[in-house]
């Protein structure tokens, strides 16, 4: 299982919300790319990259700050936030982005969702299935569909997805546990590679999700709030 810290991004900043809600924003770094390099001296490889700023502005804002990790770091990054036109996936694969998280756009146009799917790969691209009361949320977290969230994963899964963040907003920021009753369900629904993301807070869970299936773990607050430290991350690795 594949362990990958978070950096979410506002004002070029490091910070961290609670549930997605914007007003909660507390910043831990006003160097995300300083915080990218304590992850890799760490002995990290993988890191998940969110502009807050873009996810809420419909657009990409902080593609120098990805560029700047991505050119100062070895870290392989997937990259998610203020993707929803052909240029913004093209800005984020050319600033340096390994793979990028696609939510809102297969939430809301799914033939271009498909289009970048067939166009970059599936290995490159990433299903984002960010959900609250098992109901698909998009815009940031700001907009709720009526879509339920394992069936919003097995209809794409049909299509070719192989990957999945999957985040239960309630869970994100609140380090309470994450959602394994919901990621065993997924996994033993369906064949995607699932990226549990959201509630992290002891390595006994990062052992549970691991138990259960899961290919990844995004692992934020927890971190940051020194609940896991970079050392038992060091050593997991």
């Amino acid at each position: 299982m594949r362990i990958i810290p978070a950096i979410d991004i506002i004002n070029g900043k490091c910070v961290r919300l609670s549930k997605g809600d914007y007003s909660t924003s507390k910043v831990y770094n006003t160097n995300p790319v300083e915080v990218a390099k304590q992850f890799e001296d760490a002995g990290i490889k993988y890191l998940h990259v969110v502009d807050l700023d873009g996810a809420k502005s419909k657009k990409i804002v902080n593609a120098k700050t990805l560029e700047q990790i991505a050119t100062q770091t070895t870290l392989q990054i997937d990259f998610g936030g203020g993707i929803k036109n052909t240029v913004d996936i093209a800005t984020a694969f050319n600033s340096g982005a390994r793979q990028v998280t696609v939510g809102s756009i297969a939430a809301t146009e799914p033939d271009l969702f498909l289009e970048w799917l067939s166009l970059y790969g599936n290995d490159k691209v990433i299903l984002g299935a960010d959900c609250k009361q098992r109901k698909i949320m998009t815009q940031g977290w700001l907009d709720s569909t009526d879509t339920e969230v394992l069936a919003f994963i097995q209809s794409y899964e049909q299509k070719g997805v192989e990957y999945s963040i999957v985040t239960d907003i309630e869970k994100d920021g609140m380090l309470n546990g994450p959602a394994i009753g919901l990621y065993e369900e997924i996994i033993s629904n369906s064949k995607v590679k699932l990226i549990a993301s959201g509630g992290l807070t002891t390595v006994e869970e990062l052992y549970a999700l691991k138990k259960i299936g899961c290919e990844g773990v995004i692992i934020g607050k927890a971190i940051y709030e020194e609940k896991i430290t970079l050392k038992e991350l060091s050593e997991l690795c």
